[in-house]
């Protein structure tokens, strides 16, 4: 895989995970790795169910959009 076959994975995920579940998502590091891609989702609100349940589903998402593309860690965390 190249980083032009990789970014061509990312983009369709940073772009569709906002319009399925407004949240702001980036990619944060690694972007000139090939291997490797680290995602970072925000939302906002005062229900911290509701945050930490957008976020979950979210996750859920993503494994199902692109099972090619497996996560092999992520945390929620809730402030």
């Amino acid at each position: 895989m190249s980083l032009k076959e990789k970014r061509s994975i990312i983009k369709p995920i940073l772009t569709r995970l906002p319009r399925q579940f407004n949240v702001a998502v980036a990619e944060i590091d690694h972007q000139d790795v090939w291997q490797t891609a680290v995602i970072a989702l925000v939302t906002i609100g005062n229900d911290t169910g509701h945050l930490h349940s957008q976020l979950e589903k979210s996750v859920a998402w993503l494994e199902q959009f692109r099972p090619d593309a497996p996560i092999a860690n992520y945390s929620i965390e809730i402030w």
